[in-house]
């Protein structure tokens, strides 16, 4: 299985410590090791950087977790391969335009008759039952909506109806992004946390790092981070339901 990593925020903000606690699951404290990728949106554009290598010791993972990029909407993943080769193609996030956004998804589960999924327009470009339930996902909301939808949370109660149905035909755990809301859909595990003030401190589990939220952040700042696992020991984190969503928008959970 592969570990997500997600952030939603109301003002700019870098998942530096965030980050440096998942690259370390990435073949150092856990299996996924064939590779890894992240995606930061700004305004209506999006940053990736992806590489097919251990995130633990990927030169390209070191310069993102040193380089604070600010962003309100983060999806990020680390891979272990279980459909399609190790290769760049196969790396999530993986993104699309759709009704003139940049949507950027990452899949961790294992999805059986995939295949016959129509995808439309959406054309894979790789192998893996990730990209292809992405781009099913794309076309389904493409045939729903013809134009630009107004009403969101509406959309996206429609796509976690088509996340149940992916569900079905597996493990389907998912984040989704159009750059102002971050979906999160629970078919195992996914964990998610709110940081508003008054912050405290807290620490990695997966790496001897310790952060004070309250030197780094103002007082009307609100961060939420969704995970497969905690990536703290010493804050609350909230379990997903299995077959239920999030939704966050400016770091609030809408949903």
């Amino acid at each position: 299985m592969c570990e997500l990593l997600g952030m939603s925020a109301n003002v700019p903000t870098d998942i530096c410590f965030s980050f440096t606690g998942l690259i370390q699951r990435g073949g150092r404290t856990g299996p996924h090791k064939d590779g890894w990728g992240i995606t930061f949106y700004e305004g209506k554009g999006c940053r990736t950087f992806k590489d097919p290598a251990p995130s633990f010791n990927s030169p390209i993972a070191r310069l993102v977790q040193e380089y604070p990029i600010k962003s309100r909407a983060v999806i990020s993943h680390i891979r272990q391969a279980n459909r399609g080769e190790v290769a760049l193609e196969n790396t999530h996030p993986f993104t699309r335009e759709l009704w003139g956004r940049h949507w950027s998804y990452a899949h961790n589960g294992q999805l059986k008759g995939y295949q016959r999924l129509a995808v439309g327009h959406f054309r894979p470009v790789g192998q893996t039952d990730s990209e292809r339930a992405f781009c099913w996902l794309l076309h389904q909301l493409w045939l729903k909506y013809p134009r630009p939808p107004r009403n969101w949370p509406a959309v996206f109660r429609y796509i976690a109806l088509l996340a149940d149905q992916l569900r079905q035909r597996g493990v389907f755990n998912m984040l989704l992004s159009d750059g102002r809301f971050v979906m999160a859909y629970c078919s195992t595990n996914l964990y998610w946390i709110t940081r508003r003030a008054p912050f405290g401190k807290a620490t990695l589990l997966d790496h001897d790092v310790e952060i004070d939220f309250q030197q780094q952040t103002a007082p009307d700042d609100v961060v939420s981070v969704i995970a497969t696992q905690p990536l703290t020991g010493d804050e609350t984190w909230h379990k997903i339901t299995p077959g239920e969503f999030v939704l966050f928008h400016n770091g609030v959970q809408l949903a």
